[in-house]
């Protein structure tokens, strides 16, 4: 599925300028005249980001903003703030804007905002996807092997991971074998990489 570019402004030369823009470049946007719009259109599961204008009448940029971090913590949005908005800027940074752009914006420095935002969801929902299907192959491990494979994780020797559990380290290379299989890992390496994305680490 191909990214969007959501923009929300009231004001219609600046959705119009920036859409034309967009599609200058190749992008795809989808432009809505206030937040409920947005709202009431938006699919978190679509990738993509947002521009958002800060001031709006009815429910403001940061008010749709925050309603967005609970909603789709992972979607960047971008802040559209007009001179003096400074204050507000910055609240939105803390609240967890991806960047906030001042109008008059430069055209080159805003494109590279969008394509460093896009590409951020495209990496967040491509680690989603991973951990997803590890956690799939995780459920295929018995309870003991599951065991094994945090201790390897850990950083622990099959010998070490042999005492800890009372068993040989025959036992132990058995397991690991097992378990490197099922979860399709090509080393113990590769393996605490799959364990460190599945607790988010």
């Amino acid at each position: 599925m191909n990214s969007t570019v959501f923009i929300v402004d009231n004001d219609p030369s600046v959705r119009e300028s920036l859409s034309l823009l967009l599609k200058a470049t190749g992008h795809q946007p989808e432009s809505f005249a206030d937040a409920q719009s947005f709202l009431d259109e938006f699919d978190a599961d679509r990738p993509g980001c947002l521009i958002l204008d800060v001031r709006m009448p009815g429910m403001d940029g940061l008010q749709l903003q925050r309603l967005l971090a609970d909603r789709a913590p992972h979607l960047p949005v971008i802040m559209l703030t007009a001179h003096g908005d400074l204050p507000m800027a910055v609240d939105s940074m803390r609240s967890g804007a991806w960047h906030f752009v001042e109008k008059p914006y430069d055209k080159d420095r805003l494109l590279g905002i969008v394509d460093e935002a896009l590409e951020s969801d495209l990496e967040f929902r491509r680690e989603n996807a991973e951990r997803l299907e590890i956690e799939q192959r995780l459920g295929t491990l018995t309870e003991r092997e599951r065991e094994v494979a945090d201790q390897l994780a850990d950083g622990k020797s099959t010998k070490l991971v042999a005492t800890a559990l009372g068993t040989s380290p025959n036992t132990i290379a058995h397991q690991r074998a097992k378990i490197l299989a099922k979860m399709q890992a090509e080393s113990v390496a590769d393996l605490t990489r799959m364990l460190m994305l599945a607790r988010d680490e």
